[in-house]
């Protein structure tokens, strides 16, 4: 499947991934390579290398997705959550617009929100309308709170390990479902 991925103010982005599972709420997919420029931190830490794998959880409806991170050898090291529109998806094309805001939290359990001067920029550029950067930031606010209290991220993003993401990949017929 492949994701056209646009950034403020109008840059684009595709990415091709593996489809695992349907389940009508929840499409998870498997980047098994990131092709990045430079490694990915939340502060001073590696979150994403280039080349590491990313379990990916797509939401229908739902301002956000999410990423299980890796490194290059496989160690996980947390969720990334994107605050973004809600993705249009149309068979294997899918289309969303990223909403600058991201929620970090690392294995360690630590939570943070990272780039909101990139949001605080788009708004002030006009790129984002004050009602779309209002709504972004109170979909990073609940999921902070989310993690918080740890009804963040839910459980079936425990249950994708990168082990099982490999093993469906490897059995695509296996355990598919979809809406």
């Amino acid at each position: 499947m492949e994701i056209e991925y646009r950034r403020l103010p109008g840059h684009e982005q595709r990415f091709r991934q593996r489809l695992l599972e349907d389940d009508g709420h929840c499409v998870v997919t498997l980047l098994e390579s990131a092709e990045l420029p430079g490694p990915v931190r939340a502060g001073e830490r590696v979150i994403l290398e280039p080349g590491a794998p990313v379990v990916w959880f797509t939401f229908r409806g739902l301002w956000h997705d999410v990423g299980r991170f890796h490194l290059r050898d496989g160690t996980f090291t947390g969720f990334y959550a994107n605050v973004l529109t809600p993705v249009e998806m149309n068979g294997d094309r899918w289309r969303t617009i990223d909403l600058c805001l991201d929620v970090w939290l690392g294995a360690d359990g630590a939570v943070q929100v990272l780039d909101e001067d990139e949001l605080a920029e788009a708004e002030r550029r006009g790129w984002a309308g004050a009602e779309t950067a209002a709504r972004a930031r109170r979909e990073a606010d609940e999921l902070v709170t989310g993690a918080r209290a740890g009804n963040w991220p839910p459980p079936p993003l425990h249950e994708w390990t990168l082990e099982r993401a490999r093993m469906a990949a490897a059995h695509p017929t296996e355990g598919r479902t979809s809406p």
